[in-house]
């Protein structure tokens, strides 16, 4: 199948951004993003909503990317989110969920599995790690010896942590994991509220984990001996947030006592509590406190609709870039670059944590052609991810759209 690099038409609305590139992806749109940089070449490796496996692209020139092949997956299985650091590739592997296209007559792939870049066009497979349930639906990792996997293991009500060792990347092995009491239902343990469970990845800084515990809120973890979590401390968000996913993400801003936290919107056309991004003052750990949120997106002055609720799809935040210590990113902690799903890309200026400010958007023109179940209401943009790269490359993705290359020519250089 042939790929076009052509913008799409429709009418697409953005303040202080520019698109200046696109690939459709061959008609199968991505998800989660992750960037690498091989000598003088720029490579996207692309999870993927609606079709088993994922994409890699070439964006060494950001306004041509170059479709390099689409590479399928275990069938029946969600790939939803890919990492990359110290030349390995991190891919995780999913049950596809009832109402997103599983097919329970089928088997499914679960786990994850580790890749070599060696030759960045052919992964090569190096190992793989099985949780024994269901898979993971997220993975972090920023090199080295441990992979921190958002887990479902057989004998659990909801996700959790793994930390998986993968020194021998043929033999990954798990050293321990971590969950909010009442998940262990296999082990006697009475289960937890609805939508408790880890639902994005960790997110590691020295010797915390940042967790993202959906409805069980923001958790602290002591990973000093990793054999061996601990919980430092926590914060609710629901209520008075919604709960579901209430925590999404929680990134901790290097060279800051503060993590940027929020929810995902589920229901479409706000039908469910407000979601939110949240500044999180770490300053005393033992004391996590929200101090700031950040303001909400606004529709264009000639935009056909009041507010974003009425536009249809889902309305609220969802994923943040994350630059994981990996030098071919784009490192600024006074940024914050968030997808807010009908509401486009969001960049917003956290310098002073008290007062928020958004600086830049871009709202993509509604698809013209549906590729998967959702939205359910009215086929209209949902941007999902965002990634930025050390050249100033913005990329985002959409559930029925392919990737977007934006440019913000009053982006402070990268600090790497």
């Amino acid at each position: 199948m042939s790929t076009s690099t052509s913008l799409p038409s429709g009418k697409s609305y953005a303040w202080n951004i520019e698109p200046i590139g696109y690939t459709d992806l061959i008609g199968k749109p991505a998800f989660k993003m992750a960037l690498h940089q091989a000598g003088d070449r720029w490579y996207l490796y692309t999870a993927t909503f609606w079709h088993p496996g994922w994409h890699i692209v070439d964006v060494t020139d950001p306004a041509k990317p170059r479709h390099i092949r689409f590479i399928d997956g275990p069938e029946n299985t969600w790939t939803l989110q890919i990492q990359i650091a110290d030349g390995k590739m991190i891919t995780s592997h999913e049950r596809i969920a009832d109402g997103w296209g599983h097919d329970p007559s089928k088997p499914f792939g679960e786990g994850m599995q580790v890749w070599s870049l060696e030759d960045p066009e052919n992964p090569k497979i190096l190992g793989e790690f099985k949780t024994g349930g269901e898979g993971t639906h997220r993975n972090y990792y920023d090199g080295g010896r441990y992979v921190y996997v958002t887990g479902l293991p057989e004998g659990y009500d909801g996700h959790i942590l793994q930390i998986v060792d993968i020194a021998d990347p043929a033999n990954p092995v798990e050293v321990s994991r971590w969950w909010r009491e009442g998940q262990h239902v296999a082990g006697g343990e009475a289960g937890v509220s609805h939508g408790t469970l880890l639902h994005g990845g960790a997110y590691v800084k020295g010797d915390r984990a940042y967790l993202p515990y959906s409805a069980g809120g923001f958790v602290i973890l002591d990973i000093a001996d990793k054999t061996k979590p601990t919980m430092v401390s926590d914060l609710p968000f629901s209520p008075p947030f919604l709960s579901f996913i209430g925590v999404h993400t929680a990134l901790p801003q290097q060279d800051r006592d503060i993590v940027i936290v929020n929810s995902e919107a589920i229901r479409e056309m706000c039908q469910e509590p407000l979601g939110h991004c949240a500044v999180v003052d770490i300053s005393d750990e033992s004391d996590p406190h929200m101090i700031a949120l950040m303001p909400l997106p606004e529709p264009p002055p000639d935009a056909p609709y009041r507010n974003f609720c009425e536009k249809g799809g889902r309305f609220g935040p969802h994923n943040q870039h994350q630059p994981q210590y990996q030098p071919h990113l784009y490192q600024n902690c006074d940024l914050v670059f968030l997808t807010y799903f009908n509401a486009g890309l969001r960049i917003y200026d956290v310098s002073d944590p008290r007062l928020p400010k958004e600086v830049a958007w871009f709202l993509p023109p509604d698809p013209t052609e549906r590729r998967g179940l959702l939205p359910a209401s009215k086929l209209v943009a949902q941007t999902e991810d965002v990634v930025v790269d050390r050249r100033g490359n913005i990329f985002i993705s959409d559930k029925n759209h392919g990737i977007y290359v934006l440019r913000w020519d009053g982006l402070p250089p990268s600090k790497n």
